[in-house]
């Protein structure tokens, strides 16, 4: 039996409530235990899985292994790829690559459902700033967080909020630490791929990096802290995240990731059409904060931030941007060769940006449409106008905005240690 037929069997039980009695019954079939540990406790397991032997030749083994930017790939005495679940970032450009389709990505989803009927604090969905039209053209914000709450989720909130913080936050910083011409801040906010490869390949520009979290980890955070217990679960199109997620220093924040993919699986095995449902209302984010899902969107974003901030004689933003891992890769590399008199260095591990992440469901031109029709329609442009922004960081404690970027707040991370 395939782990893709094993997942849908126990997830079709799990649905269904007969995940005992589907266990029970796969004891009398060929199944391999380690498999479907995975599926029910994900977080042991690495963010891509190998799903049988590999049978292609030598040189497309060894294609394979060059392949991972982050050497996370290894060939063992049998012709098998191993995963080394240290290295292992979820960039997913291996499962891309793979000519038997014999790699795949970490599945949450039976997991997270499990959860949601087993426990009794309340378990929000975290939805990603990409997810605009993902599901359907007609599947507004509003009918998302109906859907969610119809499969028993307490709520849903828009990342893109926590993403207006972070963009207030690396604003601040900019102003802080940017002070002359030769003077750079390399973002951080965002995509765990860009981190990755400069804290394993470019160490010695850390220093250049706010201690910022992601806003997937904020928001995980600041669910935590106000309602403690509590599960969270983030949805977006991004395998690294399950990696990230699972990283020593914010591992407190979310308990399950979920791609675009597994969700749209999850409406159509429940017979749940998101589009029919009522409008469930909540208007949060700024502009800024809903441009994070596409290249571009994160400096565009801070940009704004700091002119709307910043004292006269504050220096201005001038921002360069790469997406794809190579593509951010070479630009770092002309970083290290003294090429680049960017002051705001982007990165994007996917082409397109999160919206042409691997498990995006649209087409990444459309999903770029999309949140750039989505951040138009946004009450207000910088974060520092939102009224939410700011009512939230009072709940969470913090009086003035300038408290964001100290070294213990809830946004912070040291890269340096």
């Amino acid at each position: 039996m395939t782990i893709k037929k094993l997942y849908e069997r126990l997830l079709k039980a799990e649905i269904n409530g007969q995940l005992n009695e589907e266990l029970d019954r796969l004891k009398e079939d060929a199944y391999d235990p380690y498999q479907i540990d995975c599926l029910l406790n994900p977080e042991k397991c690495t963010p891509v899985w190998r799903l049988g032997q590999c049978n292609c030749s030598d040189e497309e083994k060894e294609h394979c292994r060059a392949s991972c930017l982050f050497e996370a790939i290894t060939i063992d005495e049998n012709g098998n790829a191993i995963i080394d679940p240290e290295l292992c970032t979820g960039c997913a450009e291996c499962i891309e690559l793979c000519k038997e389709s014999n790699l795949a990505e970490r599945k949450d989803l039976i997991a997270a459902l499990q959860a949601v009927k087993s426990s009794d604090a309340p378990v929000y969905v975290l939805i990603a700033p990409a997810f605009i039209g993902q599901f359907h053209k007609d599947v507004t914000p509003g009918k998302l967080r109906s859907a969610f709450k119809n499969l028993g989720f307490t709520g849903m909130l828009e990342v893109a909020l926590f993403a207006d913080i972070l963009t207030l936050r690396e604003a601040f910083e900019f102003n802080k630490k940017v002070k002359s011409e030769e003077d750079f801040l390399l973002t951080s906010c965002c995509c765990p791929m860009w981190i990755a490869m400069i804290r394993r390949i470019y160490k010695e520009f850390l220093s250049h990096v706010p201690g910022s979290v992601s806003p997937m980890v904020a928001c995980g955070r600041s669910i935590k802290l106000l309602e403690p217990g509590a599960i969270t679960v983030f949805v977006g199109p991004c395998v690294a995240k399950k990696a990230e997620a699972r990283e020593s220093d914010i591992k407190d924040a979310i308990d399950f990731v979920l791609t675009f993919e597994e969700v749209a699986e999850l409406f159509e095995y429940t017979g749940i059409d998101p589009s029919r449902l009522e409008e469930d209302d909540r208007d949060h984010s700024s502009l800024a904060g809903r441009i994070y899902a596409r290249t571009g969107g994160v400096s565009e974003a801070v940009k704004l931030a700091v002119e709307r901030i910043s004292a006269e004689n504050s220096l201005a933003v001038r921002p360069i941007q790469a997406d794809g891992i190579r593509e951010c890769k070479a630009m770092m590399q002309s970083l290290k060769d003294g090429e680049i008199d960017a002051n705001f260095i982007e990165g994007m591990g996917c082409v397109g940006g999160c919206v042409g992440g691997p498990k995006a469901i649209l087409d990444r031109e459309e999903g770029k449409t999309n949140v750039n029709e989505y951040g138009s329609l946004a009450q207000h442009v910088t974060p520092i106008d939102n009224p939410y922004v700011i009512e939230l960081l009072n709940r969470l404690g913090l009086t003035k905005v300038e408290e964001l970027i100290t070294e213990d707040s809830l946004f912070s991370r040291d890269f340096l240690n």
